[in-house]
């Protein structure tokens, strides 16, 4: 090598050091390079001296050599000259003391002369330090590493020392102490530069030349010789690096053993890492690997050396120094994505379309052209496939169809060396990508390492290079993303890369060790000879052991030429195959069937078969056995039937699964209606839920007429159609067509006309379900397919029409297992908008009580992992040898015809074995035979006949007719055809099945429809078949519980691709019971295994019986074979494998002894195995099992079968019995055959219970059981869909905790759709434009129940939507009617319109309360009545009577009252929300007025948004608020309403119903918000564009009757301010409108009653009552005649149960509520009590009519009020004052003597009164209760004394209208804050009862005696001191007190 050294090179040694350390290096997880090749050259205490030959006389390379070199084989060190006497030597400082470190003088001013430049200088005694230095810049080089002047020039920025003309000068000042020549390459590192808060810190480094830049000179400058020097930092020593590796690489825990063929091992190095080890652990487990770093172009930043001692080690670094653990913890740096996704899929995941490179096209050759040789396919037999790689490639000529050219190394190459985005804000300037030579180099390790029967996937070289990239470049990257960089050590000198002329001799290297796999060809000139050369020896047999050959055409003065010709016959059929893509697959494979290219193979197969051609071996076993066969068949198939029909002996545990909802899917549901919900809510407005009143839907099937019926028999058994109001009972089935669609030619024109119906009804929500969306996203414009398949890119023509984005009530549900096609960067569907099925466990928490346990693809991968007997996941190892075998020998023949034909090969032979003709046996596989058997077997278990089914997946539909035709063929001359069907299950039409089977169906189903036929795979529950599944992509067919073995074998295993293997897959998918059956003698759950695994696979019979005797079955070794899941006993290589196949239809094949002691011999075996079964069962069988007589040999087998050791074993021990299914025949005596029939288990039942078994290509078995570093299964790291494609190669791992959201999120950062995918086109810079707004995505895995959740979604959004458009309303009939005065007097018609004036004052006033919202009031008495005391005795808690008042769900009409939820096109403008609008700005107005009974000025505040305004007068100058605008009584308009509304709410900003747009139907109207101030802010927000009042602070805490009482008094002063204004203007006082509205605000909608009276009589009229507009019933009593007369007025609170009588009389004189007129002119000297909280309208309106003022309420108007659950009343909360627990204080406690230590409550005093009154007013008024013909007296006022209590209202008012009260005589006197008005006089007039009690309430104590004294009240009544009470208040909450008395 052009070398001498110092020691002697071992030979042995080093060929197992070099082999050893690439496969570690190959294995190895960490990120870090580590040198390690200085041990492949010379023993452990040996260094490497000095270097001679071909070493260029460089200057830099002497540099970097002796700076690396150690300190024993140093040259000669350098002499320092002493520093002068007495200067400082501090490292860090210069000789005159001054500071020089970075760190410390960062912050300081530095003046640098101009054309200087500040640097920084390493010091060998400070590695973790810069030493700043000023130099002159034209010693510097520039950004190439050139035109440095020599010699050197700086100053000292210390003590500012200046003029250094050589840099040693320099160096001694700066105290560098250097053992070596001091050079200005070496120490001047980095620039330094001001950041943005001015501090100086670590810049770029400096570009020496060869230093930094040297990987990117082509020249071969550097020689052999720099590959083995060593980064100035070669890292921690051995022993260290040991302790630090874990918590560097936390996924790969120290020791752990890393599998040495798996293919996602790829190399963590950056470059040739050749792990040594000493011969005592084998590179598996050493996990402390060593790297090559010199091969790495870039800095190393933290590094390991081998276990030995350190080689070469900077001084500054010591083992366990702080910076070399600091290396390591950099791995950790969150920042840094430190992982690369192990991508899978083939070298042709990705169509050559998607690949080609620019201009230069890879396939273009150029130079010389080679000849490719004849007959070459013949020779070699395999079509060689070339990859181009790097350089020019040559012209091919000659037979060019025997050899395959591609560009995907090409392109994978370019791919890895343009920089992605992720990588781009790290700078360019430092960060290169990776090299040719280091491409190729790692691409021939990566090539060595693969096992003979693995094939290179693209994705892992892509992987491999990301890894070397980053590795190589860690130190830059995290330069730049560290905001402290002086914290991290600095950047060790850069090393010298691979050059081209030494690429071919270390890829000569590598190769050596690989045995002859990958071959290295070196040509001189160009890659045309190498290609020739290539040839020659292919033709030769040269090659015949080598699978790769790598072409390196390396010259010295330009870029590397090369390419790799895939040699090896299973590589290059694999790799060529998956170029087709699957149209061509189709189309190759057709082809080769109809050419009759198959024949060849179908003459082979005869030739194997010792008798010759198997169709005569079938027709001569036929003739023999003809009748015999069809006598014992019927008998043992026919006779369960027959059993079934009398009842004897039918199947128990046979069940039909009805149709329910899982917990699952209810949740998945609610988690759909959440989204639209949240869709609904946001402020974009892409829907408004509020404006639809029902549901409507399309489910979109693929083209599977299977799938099509199954979503109909989903959707027919929901019940969907009938609770979605869309079908009336007696559904028929082609109703329910109507809305699935399957997405073929006729898709069209239903869609059509489901587009028509969603614009004919907007109030529609239109929901489109795209199920099975994985399926076709072919781009409508882009399609690669023939134009006459109509149904390509259905779905993007369909789904994604303009008129489906635009409809604003159509939601598109895309539903799918597998999401990652529509997780592209240009996907139409928010992140926010994706819904992924919940996982069941949570931190181990069950979640949802599910019946059944889910296995999916995880669970299927767990099982080969966890240490089971039996991996539901296998391969056929003797199936794959012979498909081998045989592509080698028909090379011409696509692999997948080969297989399938093999395939049925083994099924026909496995049929025959069954069947008797044991020879057969040695002409099928162990599997195939297991399947058959259990097949053959299982309908014979069950009682009724229940079989097990198994799927045979055949993709290739020309192939699956072949498999079926030979399949059926073989079973009829077998005569089994009513033993199994065989099934051919094509997407484009029906399921056709045997009558003979429909029949049994019917029986077990109880079908009694004569033209039944099953339509779904679920149909066949039960039925023993074989279910040939053809079709390239699975569509979404589920099947049966039945379902027990899953042979994949045939799938297409060359295109890799997630969705196409996960789908595959899938048909698998599978719910088990997770119930423990008592039958099932299992203590373990299924994911332990059913008993029948624990003791053998389900190949039973592979395990039961091997050569000799059974011990041999049990050897450590077979059992060690079983756990790798490759059934090994192979019946090609040994034909005495399967001696026994204990089956019923064997014929006898040992002597009966031998049988008695292998049956023992397994049983005890196996009783020794079978843990689980119960004790019991264990000793009965081995009892059994050692009795020898031919007797009870048949029970013994029975038994055996319970536990499935044999399955359905049946020993036969006479020879002479020659009947193949001896069950039935005379060698078992009939007692034991009852004791089968009882004993024996379904196996339909055993199969519904545990996940059936899986077979499948090795390839795709390798592929999903092996992980890569994450622990992700590595089939989740291929192409996601072959429509996509990685975005770049520069992509992070993917991570095992990714949950369903990150794995989302990861697709649409890394993966792009391609020009044929229907996404392409969706690009937009904004951003968010390119979401649909209204699609979602529903994902979850394959058959896990996503039918049933989406139907269950429907059904509760039409719930929502229902309910979205119903209110509950309150209703409850009138109360007190018994007490109303009947009269036959009727003042006016019941057509009247309108009151007339004269007559209404006739009527008298009915002072009994109706609302039912006061059936807990005091009753108001009126006159002398006699009430029966039962009437008033049912009183009711106050807490429970909003919870149990009744109402009833009404639909909102068109003019209801909304609340905040409600958005619709309409009223966005009235809202204030409409995008379009800019926010609606308000401002605050104050409006004082003073009042003289608060005797100060109230000041209100007015917010009023701009678009408000022109409802108020402002003053001109300083736009002061001055007035309301009030209309004249005579104006008349259709759109106005001249009465302003006010409603005082509180806590109801949201539900509060404000919006009353609708309700005025769109009329003009001032509307005022009447709220608390410090619910201010939250109503602005809410109602940005209503008017709001803003009651002054003090009222914060008050009742309604504070907003009741300031509405009145400011309207009275604004009518006042509006006739002041308007009398300028001429208008008259009285003609200015006096009325307002004050409206509840649960006001919801308004009714009116239409009567018809054209009956003959006055009498007979009829009538209807219907909503109508808030506005037509306000214009219609604003237009009353001599409307100003009235003081009040009202309408009837709505009920259902309105009767005739309130009908009949239009108008009444009596109470009005919750939605009055109020005429303030009228009303000015009465007024609300402001400091009410309960009953103040009552209170108001006996006022009102005491005052002589007319209050008419519309009988024929009503209101309805929405229950409103928050708010309004329940806002006040009585809590203790001290505590702040809530503590539930009873009435009770309100009030307590004065003076006493009572507990204070926070609460007004008023609202304690009022509820102990309510409550407790029989303490203060005993004579009272229930005593209603003598009421409480209670003068001026109304309080609610409780529903047993009546009172009596009089007002103290001169001139007031009260009842007479001659003949009353009183129980009580309430006297509540009496006025002046309330004299002794008045008192006197009264008459009360002996007895009868007093209660006086005032403000304080003083007043209480005042009053006392002023109404003379000790005359007539008689006080204690101990009956003075106050309420519950502290003194500053100023409490009321009372005094009670007794009447003398």
């Amino acid at each position: 090598m052009g070398n001498s050294y110092a020691g002697q090179l071992k030979t042995t040694r080093f060929e197992e050091v070099l082999h050893n350390s690439i496969e570690a290096s190959l294995r190895s997880n960490n990120l870090v390079p580590r040198p390690v090749f200085s041990q492949l050259y010379l023993e452990a205490e040996q260094q490497l001296s000095s270097l001679e030959g071909s070493r260029a006389d460089n200057e830099e390379e002497e540099e970097e050599e002796e700076e690396e070199s150690s300190e024993s084989s140093s040259p000669v060190s350098y002499q320092m000259k002493p520093p002068p006497e007495g200067c400082c030597t501090t490292d860090g400082f210069c000789q005159a003391g001054k500071d020089l470190r970075l760190v410390s003088i960062s912050n300081e001013h530095i003046e640098v002369p101009s054309g200087f430049l500040l640097v920084g200088a390493k010091s060998p005694n400070l590695p973790d330090h810069l030493l700043v230095c000023a130099v002159d810049k034209r010693f510097l080089p520039d950004d190439n590493g050139r035109n440095a002047l020599l010699g050197f020039s700086g100053n000292c920025v210390g003590c500012g020392k200046k003029g250094f003309c050589y840099f040693t000068e320099f160096s001694n000042h700066i105290n560098l102490k250097l053992t070596t020549q001091p050079k200005k390459q070496k120490h001047l590192k980095y620039y330094l530069v001001r950041n943005a808060q001015g501090a100086l810190t670590k810049g770029s480094v400096i570009c020496w030349k060869g230093a930094e830049f040297r990987g990117r000179q082509s020249s071969p400058s550097t020689c052999s010789s720099t590959l083995f020097q060593l980064p100035e930092s070669s890292g921690l020593s051995g022993s260290t690096s040991s302790e630090l590796l874990p918590a560097a690489n936390p996924g790969a825990p120290a020791g752990a053993p890393q599998t040495a063929a798996a293919i996602d091992h790829i190399p963590s190095t950056a470059a040739f890492s050749s792990a040594v080890y000493n011969g005592k652990e084998s590179p598996k487990q050493q996990v402390a690997k060593n790297n090559l770093s010199a091969l790495t172009k870039p800095s190393v930043l933290g590094t390991l050396t081998n276990s030995g001692p350190p080689k070469k080690r900077h001084k500054g670094w010591s083992p366990e120094s702080p910076s070399s653990t600091e290396t390591w913890n950099l791995q950790l740096n969150p920042q840094a994505p430190n992982r690369i996704k192990n991508d899978g899929g083939s070298l042709s995941s990705l169509p050559h379309s998607a690949l080609v490179g620019p201009a230069s096209s890879p396939m273009v050759g150029s130079g010389e052209p080679v000849s490719v040789p004849d007959n070459l396919l013949k020779i070699c037999k395999a079509k060689p496939v070339i990859f181009k790689g790097h350089g020019n490639f040559p012209y091919l000529c000659g037979n060019i169809n025997d050899v395959i050219v591609s560009p995907l190394l090409y392109t994978c190459y370019r791919n890895s060396q343009s920089l992605s985005r992720a990588y781009e804000q790290y700078g360019t300037s430092t960060i290169q990508p990776i090299s040719e030579e280091m491409q190729l180099l790692l691409t021939v390790y990566y090539l060595v390492q693969l096992a003979s029967d693995q094939v290179p996937l693209i994705e892992d070289l892509e992987q491999i290079f990301m890894r070397s990239w980053r590795e190589s470049h860690l130190s830059e990257i995290r330069q730049y993303q560290q905001a402290v960089p002086q914290t991290f050590p600095q950047v060790p000198s850069q090393v010298a890369p691979v050059t081209s002329a030494q690429l071919p001799w270390l890829a000569g290297l590598a190769a050596s060790s690989c045995n002859d796999s990958v071959h290295i060809i070196e040509c001189s000139y160009s890659l045309a000879e190498g290609l020739s050369e290539m040839f020659k020896l292919l033709i030769e047999g040269k090659l015949i052991k080598t699978n790769y050959v790598v072409i390196i055409c390396a010259s010295r003065n330009r870029a590397i030429d090369s390419c790799i010709v895939i040699t090896g016959k299973y590589q290059a059929r694999v790799l060529s195959e998956s170029m087709l893509t699957p149209s061509d697959y189709q189309k190759e494979v057709n082809y080769q069937l109809v050419t009759g290219k198959v024949e060849s193979l179908g003459s082979f197969f005869n030739t194997l078969c010792p008798e010759g051609d198997i169709d005569l071996l079938l027709e001569k076993f036929y003739q023999e056995n003809q009748g015999h066969i069809s006598s014992s068949l019927s008998a043992s198939v026919t006779k369960p039937t027959a059993l079934n029909g009398t009842g004897a002996a039918a199947c128990t545990s046979y069940e039909i699964e009805r149709h329910q909802i899982r917990p699952f899917q209810l949740a998945v549901a609610q988690k759909l209606l959440s989204h639209i919900c949240s869709i609904a809510d946001s402020s974009t407005q892409n829907l408004d839920l509020g404006s639809f009143e029902k549901i409507d839907f399309l489910i979109c099937v693929p083209p599977s007429e299977v799938t099509y019926q199954q979503t109909l028999f989903h959707l027919w058994h929901s019940g969907i159609l009938l609770e979605l109001g869309l079908e009336k009972e007696h559904l028929t089935k082609q109703r329910v067509e109507q809305y699935v669609m399957k997405l073929d030619a006729e898709a069209q024109i239903k869609f059509k006309v489901f587009l028509q119906n969603s614009m004919q009804n907007p109030h529609t929500l239109f929901v489109l379900i795209h199920d099975h969306a994985h399926w076709d996203l072919m781009s409508a414009m882009h399609s690669l397919y023939p134009q006459t398949e109509l149904s390509t890119g259905l779905v993007d023509r369909l789904l994604n029409c303009r008129e489906v984005k635009e409809a604003p009530n159509i939601v598109t549900l895309h539903v799918t297992s597998f999401p990652y096609a529509l997780q592209t960067q240009h996907t139409h569907i928010s992140p926010y908008n994706e819904i992924h099925w919940p996982s069941s466990y949570s931190n181990g928490v069950d979640l949802y009580h599910e019946n059944k346990k889910y296995f999916g693809l995880s669970e299927f991968i767990e099982s080969t992992l966890s240490g089971h007997s039996i991996p539901l996941l296998r391969y056929d190892s003797s199936f794959e040898a012979m498909v081998m075998a045989l592509g080698k020998r028909f090379p011409r023949l696509h692999s997948a015809v080969i297989r399938t034909f093999v395939l049925i090969q083994h099924y026909s032979a496995a049929m025959m074995a069954v069947c008797g003709l044991s020879q057969m046996k040695n002409y099928t596989s162990v599997e195939t035979l297991e399947i058959t058997q259990n097949l053959i077997n299982s309908s014979r278990q069950c009682p009724s006949g229940h079989g097990l089914m198994v799927v045979l997946r055949i993709p290739c539909t020309p192939l699956a007719a072949v498999a079926y035709e030979r399949l059926y063929n073989v079973r009829e001359r077998l005569a089994l055809e009513d033993n199994f069907e065989i099934i051919l299950g094509n997407p484009n039409s029906g399921i056709t099945i045997g009558k003979h089977f429909v029949e049994q169906l019917k029986v077990w189903q109880k079908i009694e429809d004569v033209d039944w036929r099953p339509q779904t795979y679920l149909e066949l529950e039960g039925l023993p078949c074989i279910l040939i599944f053809s079709g390239m992509d699975p569509q979404g067919e589920s099947l049966p519980r039945s379902l027990r073995y899953c042979d994949l074998r045939l799938i297409n295993s060359s295109s890799l691709v997630r969705t196409t293997l996960e789908q595959e897959l899938g048909l698998a998918a599978y719910f088990v019971s997770s119930e423990i059956h008592t039958e099932k003698a299992v203590v373990n759950d299924v994911l332990e295994s059913d008993p029948e695994k624990l003791s053998s696979t389900d190949n039973e019979d592979e395990e039961i019986a091997m050569e000799g005797s059974t011990a041999e079955k049990r050897s450590p070794m077979k059992r060690e074979r079983s756990r790798s899941h490759d059934s090994a006993s192979s019946s090609l290589s040994s034909k005495a494998s399967i001696t026994a196949f204990c089956s019923e239809s064997s014929p006898p094949l040992t002597a009966a002894g031998d049988t008695a002691k292998s049956v023992h011999q397994v049983l005890s075996n196996n009783a020794e195995e079978t843990a689980n079964n119960h004790e019991r069962q264990k000793q009965k069988v081995d009892k059994e099992a050692q009795t020898t007589t031919s007797k009870h040999l048949p029970l013994v087998t029975e038994q055996l079968d319970m536990k499935q050791n044999i399955k359905s074993a049946q020993i036969s021990i006479t020879s002479s019995s020659s009947s193949p299914f001896s069950s039935s025949s005379s060698s078992s005596a009939p007692t034991h055959n009852s004791f089968i029939l009882q004993t024996s288990q379904c196996s339909m039942t055993k199969a519904s219970k545990q996940p059936p078994i899986v077979f499948l290509p090795k390839l795709v078995y390798d592929i999903i059981t092996s992980t890569d570093s994450s622990g992700l299964p590595k089939s989740s790291s291929l192409l996601p869909y072959h429509s996509v494609m990685w975005a770049s190669s520069f992509r992070p791992l993917m991570s095992k905790m990714m949950t369903c959201t990150e794995q989302s999120l990861y697709y649409r950062q890394w993966t792009v759709p391609k020009p044929n995918h229907m996404d392409y086109n969706n690009r937009n810079e904004g951003r968010m434009d390119t979401f649909h707004p209204r699609r979602l995505l529903l994902s979850g895995p394959p058959q896990i129940g996503k039918t049933g959740a989406y139907l269950q979604f429907l059904s509760i959004l039409s719930r929502m939507l229902i309910r979205l458009t119903e209110v509950d309303v309150y209703d409850e009939e009138e109360i007190n009617n018994n007490i109303r005065e009947e009269s036959d007097q009727y003042y006016h018609q019941p057509e009247d319109m309108w009151p007339d004036l004269e007559t209404f004052k006739k009527m008298p006033f009915d002072y009994t309360i109706h609302d039912p919202k006061y059936e807990d009031a005091s009753l108001i008495c009126s006159k002398l009545q006699t009430i029966n005391s039962e009437d008033r005795s049912t009183s009711r808690r106050q807490e429970d009577m909003y919870t149990r008042r009744q109402t009833t769900r009404m639909r909102l009409s068109k003019y209801a009252a909304y609340n905040t939820y409600h958005h619709c096109e309409q009223c966005h403008q009235y809202m204030g929300f409409n995008p379009r609008y800019q926010l609606y700005e308000s401002t605050l107005h104050a409006f004082a007025f003073s009042y003289s009974m608060l005797g100060e000025e109230i000041q209100l505040h007015f917010i009023i948004p701009k678009s408000k305004e022109h409802h108020f007068v402002f003053s001109q100058p300083g736009r002061q608020l001055e007035s309301m605008r009030l209309p004249l009584v005579t104006d008349k308009s259709e759109d106005y309403i001249k009465s302003p509304t006010f409603t005082p709410t509180t806590g109801r900003h949201e539900h509060g119903l404000f919006n009353l747009y609708h309700a005025m139907d769109g009329a003009s109207h001032l509307h005022v918000l009447v709220v608390k101030e410090y619910e201010m802010a939250i109503y602005k927000k809410y109602w940005p564009n209503h008017i709001m009042l803003v009651l002054p602070s003090i009222f914060n805490s008050a009742g309604v009757g504070a907003a009741h009482f300031l509405i009145k008094e400011l309207s009275y002063h604004n009518l006042e301010l509006e006739r002041n204004r308007q009398e300028e203007l001429g208008i008259k006082p009285q003609d200015i409108w006096p009325f307002i509205v004050i409206s509840d605000d649960s006001c919801v909608m308004w009714n009116a009653v239409e009567v018809d009276c054209s009956g003959d009589r006055k009498s007979d009229y009829t009538w209807t009552e219907r909503n109508v507009s808030l506005k037509q019933i306000l214009q219609h009593i604003e237009a009353t005649p001599n409307v100003t007369h009235y003081a009040l007025i009202g309408m009837r609170k709505w009920s259902s149960k309105t009767n005739r009588a309130e009908i009949k009389e239009a108008f009444s004189c009596c109470h009005v509520h919750d939605f009055i007129m109020l005429n303030v002119d009228l009303t000015q000297n009465v007024q609300y009590n402001q400091n009410r909280f309960t009953c103040d309208d009552v209170d108001f309106n006996l006022r009102v009519h005491s005052a002589g003022l007319l209050i008419c309420r519309f009988n024929h108007f009503s209101v309805m009020k929405k229950q409103i659950a928050v708010g309004g009343q329940r806002s006040f909360h009585i809590k203790s004052k001290v505590s702040d627990t809530p503590v539930s204080i009873s009435p009770a406690q309100y009030i307590c003597a004065p003076d006493s230590k009572h507990t204070f409550l926070a609460a007004p005093a008023q609202l304690l009164l009022e509820k102990y009154l309510q409550y407790h007013s029989h303490r203060f008024f005993p004579l009272s209760l229930k005593n209603y013909s003598h009421p409480v007296l209670s003068v001026d006022c109304y309080l609610n004394l409780g529903p047993q209590i009546a009172v009596c209202y009089v007002s103290s008012r001169p001139h007031s209208l009260n009842i007479s009260s001659s003949g009353l005589t009183f129980s009580g006197l309430l006297l509540y804050l009496c006025d002046s008005f309330v004299v002794a006089s008045f008192l006197k007039k009264f008459h009360f009862l002996k007895g009868a009690t007093l209660c006086v309430i005032c403000q304080d104590r003083n007043s209480l005696r005042q009053t006392v004294v002023r109404l003379e009240l000790e005359d007539e009544w008689q006080f204690r001191l101990r009956d003075e009470f106050q309420t519950a208040n502290a003194k500053e909450d100023r409490p009321l007190f009372f005094l009670t008395g007794r009447h003398i």
